[in-house]
């Protein structure tokens, strides 16, 4: 496997642990930079001089790409000016959120935040709505398998954030699950949202997205504090009711037994997620991509 070089830079005056930033240094700091072979720079907005992020940060664009290396451009302005809607021509990523913590109410508020930007992301400009907190003890394994599902199928990069030295098996087997993985990887790009709401309180939630081959990632999450059952219907996912298609739980790594039309319906456990692939087996014309 080729290893990847990260490095976390920070904004104009200071880092975020006040060692010298790259104020009028850009230049000289990417050229640095690619000298080390770093492949994926986070630009972090600690300390900074108060100009907007929409003039600060081309600056660093400009600088890396007269390196010559490819560099992943990952901008970390927290939101603040929205960057989905300038960023793309920018960045290879930007956050559009504050800082994660590891905590269930923390995780879910940003999903949805994230979420508001979904039509904004795609091939080569991705919507971060930061790191995953996976592995840090805060919350049960079963929010943790939610957290890494959501951003998989949010297209979210996926950064990990837990010491990997020391994190247990049962972290690293939601870390290295290949077929989420896959959704996050998918080569037609399309970020996934949330569809549906359910329940007196709405807590019931139905989150999809198209994949390539006309297939489809839903991943049916109960955020409310009790059992209940969550019904993802054809239409809210773009597919025609009379479609007919295979469906893949894709963190048991097996298909169900039967075929379905119009719907699913599954009771998910209390903060915890079902996570699955739906294949039709013909391509419908009409179905909506």
């Amino acid at each position: 496997m080729q290893s990847v070089v990260t490095i976390s830079f920070f904004f104009r005056y200071f880092t975020c642990q006040k060692q010298p930033g790259s104020l009028d240094h850009e230049v000289q700091d990417a050229n640095t930079f690619a000298s080390w072979g770093v492949d994926y720079l986070k630009y972090d907005n600690c300390y900074n001089d108060g100009s907007k992020p929409e003039l600060r940060y081309p600056i660093m664009r400009n600088a890396l790409n007269q390196t010559g290396r490819s560099i992943f451009y990952s901008i970390c302005e927290w939101g603040i000016d929205n960057p989905a809607e300038w960023a793309s021509n920018v960045g290879n990523s930007w956050r559009t959120t504050g800082d994660i913590t590891d905590s269930w109410q923390s995780m879910v508020t940003i999903a949805d935040l994230n979420n508001q930007w979904a039509a904004y992301a795609g091939p080569g400009g991705w919507n971060d709505p930061d790191m995953l907190e996976v592995g840090n003890g805060g919350m049960t394994l079963e929010e943790y398998r939610s957290h890494f599902s959501v951003w998989s199928l949010m297209k979210a990069p996926l950064l990990i954030g837990c010491d990997v030295r020391n994190v247990s098996k049962k972290y690293i087997d939601i870390l290295t699950n290949v077929e989420v993985i896959s959704v996050n990887q998918d080569s037609l790009g399309v970020q996934g949202k949330k569809v549906s709401q359910q329940g007196v309180s709405g807590c019931l939630e139905v989150w999809a997205s198209p994949l390539c081959e006309g297939r489809r990632t839903v991943l049916l999450w109960n955020r409310c504090s009790i059992t209940d059952s969550i019904i993802v219907r054809w239409a809210d996912v773009g597919l025609q009711p009379s479609t007919v298609v295979t469906v893949r739980d894709i963190w048991q790594h097996e298909n169900l037994p039967e075929t379905f039309t119009q719907s699913l319906e599954v009771e998910v456990r209390q903060h915890s997620s079902k996570m699955y692939i739906l294949t039709p087996l013909f391509k419908a014309e009409e179905d909506i991509q």
